[in-house]
C-alpha cells in the first residue's frame, strides 16, 4: 500500500498540467461593470484574469486569459478556504454567479471565499464572435436535404468560431479540469473544494478522475452522466422531460383553479393541440421544438407553466430564451455521430416514444447542436474511474427534466465507495437551495466534510 501511494503521488506531480505550467498568482482588482443590476463593489467581490496555455500538451505555447471572480467570506475569522463553483450549461457564466451571489447559502458565503470562472469559449473567456446562418434549418429536421444543410451550416459556424477564439478547439471537460487545477494552485489551496451544478458536474468528475489526491470535497448537483451511448442519452433525456410533465399534470389535478388555471380541464389534450398548432407555424418564429421545451424550462414553477400553456392555447406566444449550448465544450465531450437523416429520424422516434407529451427532450438539442462535429471527440464517454479519500457527494432531484435521476444513480454506482448519493424527493433542476434540508446536507459536507449516510434524502418542498 505504501508503494502504491508513492507511485500515485509521483504520477500526480509529473503530469504536464502539474509540473510544466505553474500559474502565477491572481492579481485581484475591480470587476467590470457588465452585470446589470449588480454594480461592482470591490469590498464584496473582486475579479482577475488567470493566464493559461491554450493547449496543455504545449504548456509553453500560446496562452489565453480565463476570467475569474471571488466573493469574500463574510466571516473571515472562521473561513474554511476557497469554494470553487462549477457553472453549468455549458454556456453559463461562473463570474456572474459570483457577482450576483444568489446561488449560495448564507453559511457558504460566511465560511468560504466563493470563486468561479467563465470556462473556455464562455462570455469573458476567449468567447468566439460567430453566429449561425439566420436561415439555418430549425431544430426539427424534415428530410435528408435539411440534414445536409444542418451539417454544412454547423461546420461553417464552427469555422467562424475557431477563427475568432484561440481555445475553441481545446475546450473539452478534461482540458477544463486542468484549468480548474491551475485555478486551485493560483488560489493557494492545497486541495480543491468544488460545487459543480448540471454540466459543471462533468467538470467535477473529470477533475476527480485526473487529480484524486487533490480533492478535498466535490459536490455533483444535478448530475451529468457521461457514460451513455447516444440512444440511451436521447431516450433518458426525453423520459426525464416526460416525467416532469407528468408531475405537472398530477399537480394541476389535485390543486384548485386559483393555483392552476388549467384545473378541471384536459391538460394533455390542450397541450397536444398547442404542439399541433406549433407544427403549423402558429407561434412563428417559435417552432414545435422550442414550444415543447417549455415544461422542461419551467419545472417546477407549476403555476407559471399553467399560465404559459393557457396563453398558448389562447394564441399568445411566450418569450422563450435562446436554446444555447457552448458547442466548443459540449461537442468535444459528446459523440453525436449521426451520419444521415435516417439515423437522426430514428433518434427523434426514440425520444417521441419515451416522451409522448413533450416529444423531444434536451438530448435532441445536443444532437442537433453537434451534427457534423469531427470524430472521434476529444473526451469520449467512458466509465468513471475515481478513487478519492473523501467520497464525492452526488445530489439530484427524483423528477429532474434535464439531468434525470437515473443518471445520478448510475454515476453514484460507478463511483462506488468514492461517491455518496443524496436524493431530493421533489421536482426540478439544480435544487441545492430547495429547502433547509438540501442546503444543510450539502453545507455540512463542504464545510465539515460530513458525508451523509447511505440512502440519505430530503423531502419535496414543491
Amino acid at each position: 500500500m505504501q508503494l502504491a501511494a508513492l507511485i500515485t503521488a509521483l504520477a500526480l506531480t509529473v503530469t504536464p498540467a502539474g509540473l510544466a505550467h505553474r500559474p502565477p498568482g491572481l492579481d485581484w482588482g475591480d470587476c467590470a461593470d457588465d452585470v446589470p443590476r449588480y454594480p461592482p463593489d470591490r469590498r464584496v467581490v473582486v475579479c482577475a484574469t488567470l493566464t493559461l496555455p491554450v493547449d496543455w500538451a504545449d504548456p509553453h505555447g500560446p496562452t489565453f486569459g480565463m476570467a475569474v471572480a471571488k466573493r469574500f467570506a463574510t466571516d473571515q475569522d472562521h473561513k474554511v478556504g476557497a469554494l470553487v463553483f462549477g457553472p453549468g450549461g455549458p454556456s453559463d457564466s461562473g463570474v456572474e454567479r459570483v457577482r450576483k451571489g444568489d446561488r449560495f447559502s448564507d453559511e457558504q458565503m460566511a465560511r468560504f471565499d466563493i470563486v468561479s470562472f467563465d470556462p473556455r469559449t464562455v462570455r469573458r473567456t476567449a468567447a468566439p464572435t460567430c453566429a449561425p446562418r439566420p436561415d439555418a434549418p430549425s431544430f426539427v429536421l424534415r428530410d435528408q436535404a435539411d440534414f445536409d444543410d444542418a451539417v454544412a451550416t454547423n461546420r461553417a459556424y464552427w469555422a467562424q468560431c475557431a477563427a475568432t477564439s484561440k481555445v475553441f478547439g481545446n475546450a473539452d471537460s478534461v482540458t477544463l479540469a486542468k484549468d480548474l487545477d491551475a485555478l486551485r494552485q493560483a488560489l493557494g489551496e492545497r486541495r480543491l473544494t468544488f460545487h459543480g451544478s448540471s454540466y459543471g458536474t462533468l467538470l467535477g468528475q473529470m477533475y476527480a478522475e485526473q487529480f484524486p489526491g487533490r480533492v478535498r470535497a466535490i459536490v455533483l448537483e444535478s448530475v451529468f452522466d457521461h457514460d451513455l451511448p447516444l440512444t440511451a442519452f436521447v431516450r433518458s433525456e426525453a423520459a426525464g422531460a416526460q416525467d416532469a410533465f407528468d408531475e405537472f399534470v398530477a399537480w394541476c389535478d389535485r390543486v384548485t383553479t386559483a393555483e392552476c388555471v388549467l384545473h378541471g380541464t384536459d391538460v394533455r389534450a390542450t397541450w397536444r393541440s398547442i404542439l399541433e398548432n406549433a407544427d403549423q407555424g402558429g407561434y412563428a418564429p417559435l417552432t414545435s421544438f422550442e414550444v415543447a421545451a417549455l415544461p422542461m424550462a419551467l419545472t417546477p414553477r407549476w403555476p407559471a407553466l399553467a399560465g404559459t400553456i393557457k396563453d398558448l392555447a389562447d394564441g399568445i406566444p411566450p418569450k422563450v430564451p435562446p436554446l444555447d449550448v457552448a458547442a466548443g465544450v459540449f461537442c468535444a465531450d459528446f459523440p453525436a455521430d449521426v451520419r444521415d437523416f435516417r439515423s437522426y429520424r430514428q433518434l427523434v422516434d426514440i425520444a417521441g416514444k419515451a416522451a409522448p407529451d413533450v416529444r423531444y427532450g434536451a438530448g435532441l438539442l445536443a444532437v442537433r447542436t453537434c451534427l457534423g462535429w469531427s470524430q472521434p471527440v476529444a473526451n469520449p464517454p467512458h466509465r468513471l474511474r475515481v478513487h478519492t479519500s473523501t467520497p464525492l457527494l452526488v445530489f439530484n432531484a427524483v423528477h429532474d427534466p434535464r439531468t434525470p435521476y437515473a443518471w445520478a444513480r448510475h454515476v453514484a454506482a460507478e463511483l462506488g465507495s468514492s461517491g455518496r448519493l443524496v436524493t431530493y424527493l421533489g421536482s426540478g433542476h439544480g435544487k441545492y437551495q430547495a429547502s433547509d434540508c438540501t442546503e444543510a446536507v450539502i453545507d455540512r459536507y463542504l464545510i465539515d466534510l460530513t458525508v451523509p449516510p447511505p440512502g440519505a434524502s430530503c423531502p419535496a418542498a414543491d
